[in-house]
């Protein structure tokens, strides 16, 4: 990248110049109407002129597009949209809306059923899941986290934006270590993915979920098997994350590449650890809330839309607490 007084300028590979620019520039416009700058193709170059601080995410785009071209010999204007979501360009939280999402109902359709959201949050917590590159919900069993997440997961794996799903939890032993149990990984980690292949069997027949798991299309991995790798064009759900420590949660958010999304799920009343002052969760919240590109939402038990019983226990067990 180049710069002087008055224009930056970024240098692509000519090769593959027009092509990334798209048919009538069109990518190059819409990347343009997500920043205030202007921005000028010309000769292999594209010249940024504007605001100086947009020079770098700009610029960030571009590479991460030129990357996605060479990995695929195609970059769809769908691929553009990830990538300015992955900046945080043109990123809106949906909870600022001024209750926009009251009365609205929005649909996901899967392979077996169409799903509806039932609250005005649940409608609130797709449209954050569709808008940002990172969400974290948060709040009790019942509500919906996991089971709206793999939807939303399908959703974009049946429309082609993208190529896997990874399903992710850390394994909190109780007794019983992955060591000492029979079989392989899978096998091991079985019982705690539980809720997931629940939500994956109503949504995809079996035959679907046994096909796409075994093509690698479906991943399923304890959280300790992300360390090392890079997740492109994924959408990845890290369900349980109040049972993350510190060092778990950021390795799992750098993990991300380009054309990723995540939905991390968890209850902070839930957590397993032997200090729960040290759940990775609690602490995301505190950090990394207000950040462009990554949203919150907040269940409560009212929000619970499981048996009505259910919401009961739950919030007499925490009037309980609130008495202690």
């Amino acid at each position: 990248m180049k710069e002087d007084n008055n224009q930056i300028e970024i240098l692509i590979d000519h090769e593959i110049f027009p092509r990334l620019l798209g048919v009538g520039d069109i990518n190059l416009r819409l990347i343009e109407d997500n920043f205030e700058s202007q921005l000028t193709a010309r000769d292999g170059r594209i010249l940024i002129k504007g605001n100086r601080k947009e020079s770098e995410p700009i610029r960030k785009v571009f590479h991460d597009l030129e990357a996605l071209f060479r990995s695929r010999s195609n970059v769809s204007t769908d691929d553009v949209k990830t990538v300015l979501r992955l900046v945080g360009a043109g990123a809106q939280d949906p909870q600022q809306n001024n209750g926009e999402s009251e009365g609205v109902v929005i649909t996901i359709e899967t392979p077996r059923v169409v799903i509806n959201s039932k609250s005005a949050l649940q409608a609130r917590y797709v449209s954050l899941m569709e808008k940002m590159s990172i969400t974290f919900s948060i709040g009790p069993a019942g509500t919906g986290k996991t089971y709206l997440a793999v939807a939303m997961a399908i959703d974009r794996f049946q429309r082609r934006l993208i190529d896997k799903i990874i399903l992710v939890r850390p394994v909190v032993e109780t007794g019983e270590t992955l060591g000492f149990l029979p079989g392989d990984i899978l096998e091991k980690v079985d019982p705690y993915f539980r809720p997931l292949y629940d939500a994956l069997d109503e949504m995809l027949t079996r035959e679907q979920v046994r096909r796409y798991i075994d093509r690698g299309l479906i991943e399923i991995a304890p959280l300790a098997y992300m360390r090392g790798r890079t997740l492109n064009k994924a959408f990845v759900i890290l369900d349980e994350a109040q049972n993350t420590t510190s060092g778990q949660m950021k390795m799992f958010l750098t993990r991300l590449g380009v054309g990723s999304m995540a939905v991390l799920t968890g209850d902070l009343t839930q957590i397993d650890l032997d200090d729960p002052e040290k759940s990775g969760l609690k602490e995301a919240k505190e950090l990394l809330n207000g950040i462009k590109g990554i949203g919150f939402i907040d269940f409560t038990d009212k929000d619970v839309v499981r048996h009505k019983l259910v919401a009961d226990i739950l919030r007499a067990y925490n009037n309980t607490r609130e008495k202690v």
